[in-house]
């Protein structure tokens, strides 16, 4: 089927929606804390950042929602470790109910891959794997297939920590380390915080009556420096918002090309040390 038939653009919001109505530095740090946790991958596969760009008030992106959830949940690729990414776009807030997880930066975002990737434009859901493969964001079959493919592309091998310190809902603390990076060409590296699990009631718009649920969703992302810079340690933190839930929180860090170009590292990791857990 064709994109089109499957998949919502912001330019058609407003006259579907019409017809729906109608039809319905580390050694200061380790100075500063106490101890440090690393955490290793969560299987042995290649990590594959699947980026998954959604909203609560498109119709079309529950079942999306849930193929994610499938991805992370079964991991059924057996070379990658996929970690997903929900981000949540803010063009349909006119359209009949706010999305809380909803924010510009993740549109701006989005716009972005649709010049890298020669799109036309924005549209839900829409998967990325690894900043270099688009589809329809419920495409199972293309994604387990561009899942398979980013698992074989050279990658650098990262790990991502959290630090031990005072208990401090307000912010999370971690410390990211990419050795392979000497010699190799220059990557950007974004931190995301994500909750790993959130649900939604939604009493307007399209998906009205409905109780959504989703994962992975990024509550902040934030470039927090360049693969170069994190040979040893590189360290970092990220501010928590107040109406997160704290024990569901994780750290997500991937390495990106320049200009939005191709994702070649990912690591995750709980927010919190196990000890302050």
């Amino acid at each position: 089927m064709s994109r089109n038939s499957l998949s919502r653009s912001p330019r058609s919001a407003a006259s579907v929606a019409a017809a729906l109505i109608v039809a319905s530095s580390l050694a200061l740090l380790r100075a500063q804390t106490t101890a440090e946790t690393r955490v290793p991958p969560r299987s042995s596969g290649t990590p594959v950042l699947v980026e998954l760009f959604t909203s609560e008030g498109c119709s079309s992106c529950p079942p999306a929602d849930a193929l994610l959830a499938r991805l992370q949940r079964e991991q059924p690729v057996a070379a990658a470790d996929i970690i997903g990414l929900e981000e949540h776009v803010d063009y349909w807030e006119s359209l009949g109910w706010h999305d809380r997880f909803s924010s510009h930066q993740f549109t701006a975002r989005q716009s972005q891959y649709a010049q890298v990737l020669h799109l036309d434009g924005n549209y839900t859901p829409q998967m990325v794997v690894d900043g270099a493969d688009q589809f329809v964001g419920n495409d199972s079959a293309h994604a387990l297939s561009a899942i398979a493919r980013a698992a074989r592309a050279p990658k650098l091998v990262m790990s991502v920590s959290t630090l031990k310190q005072p208990l401090d809902n307000d912010h999370v603390s971690a410390m990211v380390s990419i050795p392979s990076a000497a010699g190799s060409a220059r990557a950007d590296l974004y931190a995301a915080l994500v909750e790993s699990k959130a649900s939604t009631q939604v009493t307007g718009g399209e998906n009205g009556g409905h109780t959504l649920n989703h994962v992975s969703v990024v509550r902040l992302m934030t470039k927090i420096g360049t693969s170069d810079q994190a040979v040893n340690w590189l360290a970092f933190s990220l501010p928590v918002p107040t109406d997160a839930s704290i024990p569901n929180l994780r750290v997500v860090v991937f390495a990106q090309r320049a200009d939005q170009g191709a994702v070649v590292g990912a690591a995750s990791c709980a927010s919190r040390p196990p000890a302050d857990r």
